[in-house]
């Protein structure tokens, strides 16, 4: 029975019970609050329940807006009957995997190296001690296609339990004993060697290999933006000259641009493509990929010229700003896949809806720009809408300019999205998190700066006012999640991704607070997640609640990795400060990896990081007012540019000095404003001149 997680009603209207899900602040255990199953948050109650009835713990991992745990949802946890079997045979726990990522990467490790496989939802069947034995991810109500389902595996792991429990205590004791293993490894200085311009080739020969030219993007179905590795291909570029790496970012993300993952009515990418094409996507936003995406989008700006890239930055952030933005100014999490029960009702189209909708001309325009067909080109007749080609394509067909048809085609968009806005919207989970909060950050100041947008700087400081004085501790700790309170120890990627945030937000506006707020929190990740033994940091702090196994992660999946955006600020804030210290530590960091053995592939952010480290990287102090016409040149001339190896401080006052030593003595010359650079720790004569400025560093 489908129920309201806020009324507890089931569509027949019979009030329904809750279960211990009932006072969480979760949105997706709310959603869980009134299953049949007796559903309990992680925490002590739990365990202590299943010790005392000596029964194994079922833990489902999921999020709000993920389509396929909506499905086994309904299928199964809001089904008496399964309910009935797991109640009778677990103690059953439910975790958001966006609250508690500690918990989902431990039990994910684990999925994957039992099955092979991961995603969500996952499904573990554990001791009372935490000790995983099964692991799956979606399971069907009952067998099907050779695969069986919780109506069949439920009694068989109830019986096995009571028959024969030393089998699953002896496997789970393996389990445990292999991920401890893959955790550890011994120092490997060959291997700590060989980062250096060749490990970054590698790397590049490695996404070369993958790459798509058909139709752009890395592999096969199903396609994943990563934008990290098209940040990575521009620094590639960047350093070698290599214009094919340019080619592979430029036709990526014209490609995703033009393909159905992008929402061309309301702005804003889904999560993937389920086909190589780019046509289908897997329809839930993500705040994560609309950052990404934007910096991605920016940064092929700068390093193209090309109004296109700009254009499509502006128009993911618009969709950040208008559809994502709480009140207090932090940023909600995502939006669901699913509306009235399906999967992507809300962005697809009926050819008759959009013949009611525009004018006879508008659509005859339409469908010579768009993939859309009578029949559809998605399930039940329905279309996604996915442009044929480039607009400056489509416009040299149509022998008009490209500002001409974008006008043309914002007309039609405007119309659309006001006849959409009145369909049933999917749900938005409005969780603010840290991490993702500190990606949005970092977008916003970046785009900031390259498109001369004061209100995407006037976002990101709320944004980053909200997270500092809301979600920050009296000792300067930082908290992983708001929604009415915050709460939850804040993890690795918390303090990385905020610090990136501020320290591009620093770049922006030079509000020391933020400069001062990055080196704080830079100090609190140090003393809490560093290795002592290993180096690299772990993924939850020393004093967290201890699960079985304390990760440390370099790989980059949907979002690039802690320790990868850690390495990168710890440049960075050396290069703003002065502190060599903080060099040092980033290639401790960089070693860690590399005594890990594990290849170039899967860590395009390390890599960025490993080529800032590498250099050339420079440090730019410019002495005057940010309101001085001198520093508006200079910094319109970096910010044109793609330059990513650089740092900059403005120098004006002396605070500056207390927090960056090196620049105590800088001063104007000729009562001008001057720029100061050095490019690995080598400094050159101070200049006035935006032109000479440059040409020094880039």
């Amino acid at each position: 029975m489908t129920k309201d997680p806020i009324s507890g009603k089931g569509t027949s209207g019979a009030v329904l019970r809750p279960n211990h899900l009932r006072s969480e602040k979760s949105p997706y255990l709310l959603q869980h609050a009134y299953n049949p199953v007796q559903w309990y948050p992680w925490g002590e109650e739990a365990f202590e329940a299943a010790r005392k009835e000596d029964k194994p713990i079922f833990l489902s991992v999921g999020y709000s807006t993920c389509h396929w745990c909506h499905v086994m949802a309904h299928e199964s946890f809001e089904d008496k009957a399964v309910a009935a079997l797991m109640n009778q045979a677990f103690i059953c726990i439910k975790v958001d995997r966006e609250e508690r990522p500690d918990i989902d990467q431990m039990y994910m490790s684990a999925a994957q190296a039992m099955t092979g496989r991961g995603g969500w939802p996952l499904t573990i069947i554990m001791t009372p001690d935490k000790k995983p034995f099964f692991a799956a991810t979606y399971i069907p109500k009952t067998g099907r296609f050779g695969q069986a389902g919780m109506m069949e595996i439920i009694p068989r792991i109830k019986e096995i339990w009571e028959k024969n429990r030393e089998e699953l205590l002896g496997s789970a004791d393996k389990i445990l004993d292999y991920l401890k293993q893959k955790q550890s490894w011994p120092s490997n200085q060959a291997a700590a060697a060989n980062l250096d311009a060749s490990f970054l080739a590698r790397g590049y020969e490695a996404l070369d290999s993958i790459y798509d030219p058909q139709n752009g993007g890395f592999g096969t179905a199903p396609k994943f933006p990563t934008p990290h590795n098209l940040f990575f291909l521009l620094r590639h570029w960047h350093r070698t000259g290599d214009k094919h790496a340019l080619q592979m970012v430029e036709a990526i993300l014209q490609a995703m641009r033009t393909g159905g993952i992008y929402d061309h009515v309301g702005f804003g990418f889904h999560r993937y493509s389920t086909d190589a094409q780019w046509l289908v996507p897997h329809f839930e936003k993500m705040l994560y990929d609309q950052a990404l995406m934007a910096i991605a989008y920016t940064e092929c700006h700068q390093a193209t010229g090309k109004e296109e890239y700009a254009r499509t930055a502006r128009e993911i952030l618009e969709y950040g700003l208008r559809d994502m933005t709480s009140p207090q100014g932090g940023f909600f999490s995502a939006e669901d896949a699913d509306s009235e029960g399906e999967e992507g009702k809300f962005y697809a189209w009926m050819v008759e809806e959009l013949i009611e909708t525009l004018d006879k001309e508008e659509f005859k325009l339409l469908i010579r720009l768009f993939d859309v067909h009578e029949s559809g080109n998605f399930e039940k007749g329905r279309n996604i809408l996915r442009l044929r080609s480039s607009l400056g394509d489509a416009a040299s067909v149509l022998k008009i300019s490209e500002r001409d048809l974008h006008d043309l085609l914002e007309k039609i968009r405007a119309k659309l999205f006001l006849v959409r806005e009145k369909r049933v919207h999917p749900l938005k989970d409005d969780k603010i998190l840290t991490d993702w909060n500190g990606l949005m950050i970092a977008a916003l100041a970046r785009a900031a700066q390259a498109l001369h947008e004061e209100k995407y700087a006037t976002a990101a400081i709320k944004a980053a006012d909200f997270i500092l004085e809301k979600m920050q501790t009296a000792d300067g700790r930082l908290l992983h999640r708001y929604r009415g309170e915050a709460a939850i120890s804040a993890n690795l990627d918390d303090y990385a991704f905020l610090i990136w945030g501020l320290l591009d937000l620093y770049e922006t506006v030079f509000n020391l607070k933020y400069l001062k707020a990055a080196l704080e929190l830079n100090q609190v990740m140090m003393l809490h997640f560093w290795d002592k033994d290993q180096g690299g940091f772990f993924f939850s702090a020393d004093d967290s609640e201890a699960l079985l196994l304390r990760k440390k992660e370099f790989y980059d999946g949907a979002i690039p990795s802690g320790n990868s955006i850690a390495m990168l600020n710890l440049l960075r804030l050396m290069h703003l400060t002065g502190q060599s210290e903080l060099e040092d530590w980033a290639w401790d960091l960089a070693h860690s990896f590399a005594a890990s053995g594990e290849q170039p592939l899967g860590h395009s952010m390390l890599l960025c990081s490993l080529d800032y480290a590498l250099g050339p990287a420079s440090e730019i102090a410019l002495v005057g007012s940010l309101q001085d016409a001198g520093i508006i040149a200079m910094l319109q001339a970096i910010r044109s540019r793609f330059l990513p190896n650089k740092s900059i401080v403005l120098v004006c006052g002396e605070e500056i000095g207390e927090i960056a030593p090196f620049t105590k003595n800088l001063v104007q010359v000729e009562g001008k404003t001057t720029a100061y650079v050095c490019t690995d720790h080598v400094c050159s004569l101070p200049t006035t001149s935006p032109e000479k400025m440059i040409k020094l560093f880039a």
